[in-house]
């Protein structure tokens, strides 16, 4: 890594480029080991798409920041509350829908500074949760999780390409 110092930064529509090219790389890093080719290009094919990525951004209910050094970009966040969520509504809770860095900087922390971001902007504008969904097979990521103090409180299914998988449901009350 090139530096230490690692900024965050909230996107906006000139970085859809950017975007688009990380979150196919981060994905494809932190999944395409453990599911087949076919079902990971589907899904990237679908999931990371111009349209489907400015739609995001456009929505005032979800928000994206990068992480960066004076390198590259080396990770990014999504946040959604309100209808933006991916589950059905809940009230006066932010989800944390992404957190995803590169390899290369697996082990800087980064994506905890990511995460503890999240939590910081959640507990500013005064929502009383935070949740996320969580592949059941993540168990890295399940575990940090636990240690920040989120709880399993459901499940759903999460398709990739043709593979139903199952997602746990994580929150912890501010």
């Amino acid at each position: 890594m090139q530096s230490n110092i690692i900024t965050l930064r909230q996107l906006n529509l000139s970085d859809l480029s950017t975007l688009q090219e990380l979150g196919k790389r981060t994905f494809l890093e932190t999944f395409g080991d453990s599911n087949s080719d076919a079902d990971m290009q589907e899904y990237l094919s679908k999931a990371f798409t111009e349209t489907t990525l400015k739609n995001e951004m456009l929505d005032p209910e979800s928000k994206f920041f990068f992480a960066e050094t004076d390198a590259e970009t080396c990770g990014y966040l999504k946040i959604n509350w309100g209808k933006a969520q991916t589950e059905e509504s809940r009230k006066d809770a932010l989800e944390i829908e992404r957190i995803y860095v590169l390899s290369a900087y697996q082990g800087y922390k980064i994506g905890k500074q990511l995460f503890h971001y999240a939590i910081d902007l959640a507990k500013q504008r005064e929502f009383s949760q935070v949740w996320l969904g969580v592949w059941e097979k993540n168990t890295k990521a399940i575990e940090f999780y636990k240690r920040q103090g989120f709880e399993i409180f459901d499940t759903h299914t999460f398709t990739l390409g043709s593979d139903a998988q199952t997602d746990y449901l994580m929150s912890k009350d501010l």
